[in-house]
């Protein structure tokens, strides 16, 4: 059996770590990219590069040191979130830097980094439930829903254009974890969910079209 291969994007803490050893321990072979040096722990089954996401200069020299390598997995783990605002109270520079990291960097990381995937290979970005325009009934976080919202929709986009690269597409809401973005208040641990999440990848392998799935395989609304 070949050995699987995974770039994830965003491993330093949270969700990301989490998944990365996840891979790892089931035998995959992991790139894991965090922004600074000496972030994850020692196995002989993860490889560590860094990368700033919103860089356009760092993206590309990514590609470039990894240019020939053969993946089945890309993963855009990354967010962040500036607290519980009306959109009334944001400032300009705040929406623009959590459009920027939500949405933006990782649809560019995709388009950047999609030459290494192979064909019948996965693309996944870490959305949320959050990003639902139809679930949305809730007040709250109206910044950090949009920009969910904006990544779905581009998410959506990138399909539609890349309709015929082989690759399956999926967006993924892993539920509300206690992780630095999610608080120490939410409900899920990331080490209970993120199995589950690699349950989803690994099962959802080959199939067609742009798939909206939460941690149990089941759709989320658009």
């Amino acid at each position: 059996m070949n050995t699987r291969r995974a770039l994830v994007i965003g491993a330093s803490r949270g969700l990301g770590l989490v998944l990365t050893e996840e891979l790892a321990r089931r035998g995959w072979r992991v790139i894991a990219t965090t922004r600074g040096q000496g972030e994850l722990a020692g196995n002989e089954r993860i490889t560590q590069e860094r990368l700033e996401m919103t860089s356009a200069k760092q993206r590309e020299g990514l590609r470039e040191r990894l240019e020939g390598h053969e993946l089945d997995l890309l993963f855009v783990n990354a967010a962040i979130d500036r607290g519980d605002l009306p959109i009334t109270e944001v400032p300009e520079e705040m929406f623009t830097e959590v459009m920027v990291t939500n949405a933006y960097s990782p649809m560019r990381t995709l388009e950047a980094l999609r030459g290494l995937v192979k064909r019948g290979g996965t693309m996944a970005v870490m959305s949320s439930e959050q990003g639902s325009v139809a679930n949305n009934t809730e007040e709250g976080y109206e910044l950090y829903k949009a920009s969910k919202a904006a990544l779905n929709q581009l998410m959506r986009s990138y399909a539609t254009r890349h309709a015929d690269d082989g690759h399956t597409k999926l967006l993924i809401d892993p539920g509300h974890n206690r992780t630095n973005l999610g608080g120490p208040g939410a409900e899920l641990e990331p080490r209970d969910t993120v199995p589950q999440v690699v349950d989803v990848l690994e099962a959802q392998a080959g199939a067609q079209g742009l798939r909206f799935l939460d941690r149990h395989g089941e759709t989320v609304a658009w």
